[in-house]
């Protein structure tokens, strides 16, 4: 079993930054792919970013790409969300995710990650 636990979300005005933490615990998960997802009120969950296992594969929604940026230190059993630029549609739960078998163009899939966290609400004022 792996835990997932987010941090890092809080509350910032359009055009802060934020940088959201996922600390995997229970089994190294330096051979996953991560995801981050968010869900907003009255929306469905909704893909954010991923990084495969060694690092370099990335990718990025449309919506955040140029202002988020996902990176992991498998040392710490950690991935990081890096969110600048921050906009008010921007406000949601963002939930961690680990899969083991994600290919490299299944990663904005939800239902291809077993493990995910509780969520950690980022809110961006106007």
């Amino acid at each position: 079993q792996v835990q997932l636990v987010e941090s890092g979300g809080g509350l910032v005005q359009a055009g802060g930054s934020l940088r959201l933490s996922c600390a995997a615990s229970g089994r190294t998960v330096s051979s996953y792919a991560m995801g981050w997802f968010r869900q907003a009120p009255g929306k469905e969950r909704e893909f954010v970013a991923a990084i495969r296992w060694s690092g370099g594969i990335t990718l990025h929604a449309d919506s955040v790409k140029g202002r988020f940026t996902i990176s992991r230190d498998n040392a710490k059993n950690t991935v990081f969300l890096q969110m600048n630029s921050l906009k008010p549609e921007d406000t949601a739960v963002y939930y961690c995710a680990a899969g083991r078998t994600v290919g490299p163009g299944r990663l904005s899939f939800s239902y291809e990650y077993e493990y995910w966290g509780q969520g950690t609400q980022v809110t961006v004022s106007s």
